[in-house]
């Protein structure tokens, strides 16, 4: 999956917690998450330089917020974990444990949360 494809799947699959997510859905859209939280953080600093306000970054967390839920929960889903680990955010370790899991491949074939994302025909033999 390319980057527009990625970003195209992220908002298309708003709020669909359930499926799974392959590795390049996830980092394509963690590097389009942090490429519009930059640009956002320039314009932001550009038109409000002395007030320390970021309205645009805010406004870009908020747009972005769950679809980057529901991206990390199919990503969970495609190493066969349910979503709820996603809670292990809120701690420093777990939030290092869910960057390790990210970068896991995903189970082969179906597994309980769908079919593999990446098709039997772009699996290795």
């Amino acid at each position: 999956m390319g980057f527009g494809e990625a970003i195209n799947s992220g908002f298309r699959n708003y709020v669909t917690f359930s499926g799974r997510a392959s590795r390049s859905e996830f980092w394509y859209w963690a590097l389009f998450n942090f490429l519009l939280s930059i640009a956002a953080g320039i314009i932001d600093v550009a038109l409000f330089p002395d007030n320390g306000l970021s309205p645009f970054n805010s406004l870009v967390s908020l747009a972005l917020f769950l679809p980057s839920l529901a991206v990390g929960a199919r990503r969970l889903h495609d190493i066969d974990r349910t979503a709820w680990w996603l809670l292990l955010i809120l701690t420093i370790v777990g939030s290092i444990l869910l960057i390790i899991w990210a970068c896991l491949k995903g189970t082969p074939g179906p597994n309980r949360y769908g079919e593999d994302p990446l098709g039997p025909e772009l699996q290795p033999a």
